[in-house]
């Protein structure tokens, strides 16, 4: 199993921001964005810290699928 964030990127598509937008929102680095955006391992607290910032849950940003 993998983890994709393909729905925190829809999400930001559905409310018109930017990844930048996200970073600066959330207070999270560009490292961490470019690590989303391969589907790479990120802290936890970096993904609450998107939740609070997006005012949603875990399960609206990201998702398990198959190898």
């Amino acid at each position: 199993m993998k983890i994709s964030y393909k729905r925190l990127w829809k999400l930001l598509i559905d409310r018109e921001m930017l990844k930048k937008d996200l970073a600066e929102k959330a207070d999270i680095s560009t490292t961490s964005i470019a690590k989303l955006g391969k589907n790479e391992n990120v802290n936890t607290d970096i993904l609450l810290k998107i939740c609070n910032a997006l005012e949603c849950d875990l399960q609206d940003i990201m998702e398990l699928t198959e190898d």
